[in-house]
């Protein structure tokens, strides 16, 4: 969740980190630091609360720079957001260690340090790491051996680089459960918490597998495996540009974002299908033989990949006949599980590094599941390495922290694995086709959506002095519901919850008032007639209803019903079709409210740790 950028080069590496820095702002953070050798031979460092801009600010007041250094955004787990508990810690002026993770065993280590008389200056986890390397090295061990011996005291997740004073020529990295990425250079290399930080300065990376243990210099990467016999990565190029995690001309991430959808989708969808037919060999070379025996469903995910793994639930079991089961990972963990006879077991992750989704596939590993089939944006991620079957959704980078592409990417790839599946379980050539026809025109129908801005940030200016919203849908609809609720409480900190519209009698309508605006997802079809009736339960109650209706849907505006008509959607994508509006409606509602739409509050993109 935190952010590391380091590097060693020949040139002053301060700028470049602050930049990689700036790059992973979308990650969530609270404060950031920074930690270089001078020319000196000196360790510097500087930290703040805050942006990563008011560090930058810090450096222009209090000059530092040189060849070789850590930084850090850092996302609170162990302490308070403070100066102190920022990252790099330092130990005696003469190590410091940037970390993401949670070291579980810290308070042992940390009462074991203070017999030995190290005085602690943070409240964090991290600053154990920094003084068992110190000590390492006080023994008479080099840097490597120092982190190498540190890391095996550990328990939990890290991701680690250190440097210290008597190596000013050696950067080591280390990654256990965190993701890692090293860029690599001409008489220069870097090290990142993902890709994007270093695209100014390399397109060339090399992926640390689980455990895996860098020596860096200017000229050499040595690269080490958990047993400790020296290995080769491969080094692979990016076809991501400097500036393919811009802006634009777009006012914030999450709208480029919502508009980047149509196109996100076509990419997705780029080459799986053939005809009025889903190729099962995207999925993996054994997928064919994989999808034959399969006999239930089983989805792990968090967050957003939740809802998607939701909406799937209702397409596989309507469309397939298969059971299908959806689970929050983070419970998936710590019960015991009965697992039905091929069983295929299904993770939806955006980063692919998710670490309750990447324990939750561990864990299956050994259940007894038949095969494990992972949904990813990123081909390098941990899931992606770990899972037998992969289908990528090519969303591109995904840099506001309220996912929009992700989501309709996700669940357009899930709607592939349906057909894929659904073909050995009775799904005919005639509904193949009828959906594959559906998801072929559906980049263009999101594109007609999002010609519903203008009147969506009309729409949105009802909810500026609201506090709380409800929002409702039935069938597949339901999680699309839950995804806008999701979605306005993320960035507008509006109060917000989801029901399935059935279920209002059995609680929720003790809520309606005038104050509390009630929205509504209704595509034209067989529950139609059942929701017009629970909406008008609401305005019995005096309530405020915010429609989002299919053109066919018959849904009249009134003096307490606005509604916003949605081009004829056909069912079987109308899910995927009706989040856009929602997407819309929260980012205008954030506008207004002038919170920070791209970073919301206590929230970061890749979790990272439980």
């Amino acid at each position: 969740m935190c952010g590391i950028v380091g590097g060693i080069a020949q040139r002053d590496v301060a700028p470049i980190l602050i930049e990689g820095l700036r790059r992973l702002e979308y990650r969530g953070y609270d404060s950031a630091g920074l930690a270089v050798l001078d020319d000196n031979g000196q360790l510097r460092r500087e930290r703040t609360q805050g942006k990563v801009q008011n560090l930058a600010d810090q450096l222009v007041e209090n000059a530092l720079g040189g060849n070789i250094g850590v930084a850090h955004t850092r996302w609170a787990t162990h302490g308070e957001p403070a100066v102190r508990n920022a990252h790099p810690h330092v130990c005696r002026n003469s190590v410091a260690v940037v970390h993401n993770g949670i070291i579980e065993n810290h308070a042992e280590l940390r009462r074991q340090q203070q017999k030995q008389a190290h005085v602690f200056t943070s409240d964090t986890d991290t600053e154990v790491i920094v003084h068992a390397v110190y000590d390492h090295l006080q023994r008479g061990g080099n840097l490597l051996d120092a982190v190498r011996q540190t890391v095996a005291g550990l328990q939990g997740a890290y991701a680690l680089g250190v440097i210290a004073v008597d190596e000013p020529d050696r950067l080591i990295v280390t990654r256990h459960g965190s993701p890692l990425v090293i860029g690599v250079g001409i008489g220069e290399h870097f090290i990142a918490s993902d890709v994007y930080a270093l695209l100014p300065v390399t397109q060339r990376f090399i992926f640390l597998e689980e455990g895996d243990i860098a020596d860096l210099s200017r000229d050499e990467i040595r690269i080490y495996d958990k047993t400790g016999a020296r290995v080769e990565r491969p080094i692979k190029e990016s076809a991501l540009s400097g500036d393919a995690v811009g802006r634009g001309g777009y006012r914030h991430y999450m709208l480029k974002e919502i508009y980047e959808q149509p196109r996100a989708i076509a990419d997705t969808l780029e080459g799986r299908l053939s005809g009025d037919s889903v190729l099962s060999n995207v999925f993996g070379a054994d997928a064919q033989d994989i999808f034959s025996a399969v006999e239930a469903i089983q989805i792990v995910a968090c967050g957003t990949s939740y809802h998607a793994g939701m909406v799937a639930r209702y397409w596989f079991e309507g469309l397939t006949g298969l059971p299908c089961h959806i689970e929050v990972a983070s419970e998936f963990r710590y019960r015991k599980h009965v697992v039905a006879p091929g069983t295929l077991f299904v993770t939806i992750s955006q980063s692919g590094e998710t670490a309750d989704t990447l324990a939750a596939l561990k864990l299956a590993k050994k259940s007894g599941y038949a095969a494990s089939l992972v949904i990813c944006n990123v081909p390098e991620s941990s899931l992606v390495r770990e899972s037998d079957l992969v289908l990528l959704t090519r969303a591109g980078p995904e840099i506001g922290v309220a996912s929009t592409k992700a989501f309709t990417t996700q669940l357009t790839a899930l709607m592939l694995l349906v057909i894929a599946v659904g073909k050995h379980r009775g799904l005919g050539a005639d509904m193949e086709a009828e959906l594959v026809q559906e998801l072929r025109k559906l980049p263009g129908i999101c594109e007609q959506v999002l010609g519903l801005d203008e009147e969506i940030a009309e729409l949105a200016e009802d909810f500026n002095d609201k506090h709380h919203a409800l929002f409702l849908g039935r069938g597949a609809q339901y999680p699309v519901a839950m995804e806008g609720a999701l979605k306005l409480k993320e960035i507008s900190y509006i109060h917000a919850e989801a029901y399935p519209a059935g279920e209002l009698k059995h609680g929720p309508l003790a809520l309606i008032d005038e104050d509390m605006p009630v929205i509504a997802v209704a595509p034209n079809n067989k529950l139609l007639e059942k929701l017009q009736s629970n909406l008008e339960e609401v305005r019995a109650r005096g309530g405020k209803l915010y429609v989002f209706a299919d053109s066919r849907a018959n849904m009249a505006p009134s003096d307490d019903i606005k509604v916003v008509k949605v081009d004829n959607t056909e069912t079987g994508i109308a899910p995927i079709v009706f989040t856009i509006p929602l997407q819309l409606l929260s980012y205008h509602v954030a506008v207004l409210k002038g919170t920070d739409v791209d970073q919301p509050r206590n929230l970061a993109k890749s979790v990272t740790v439980e």
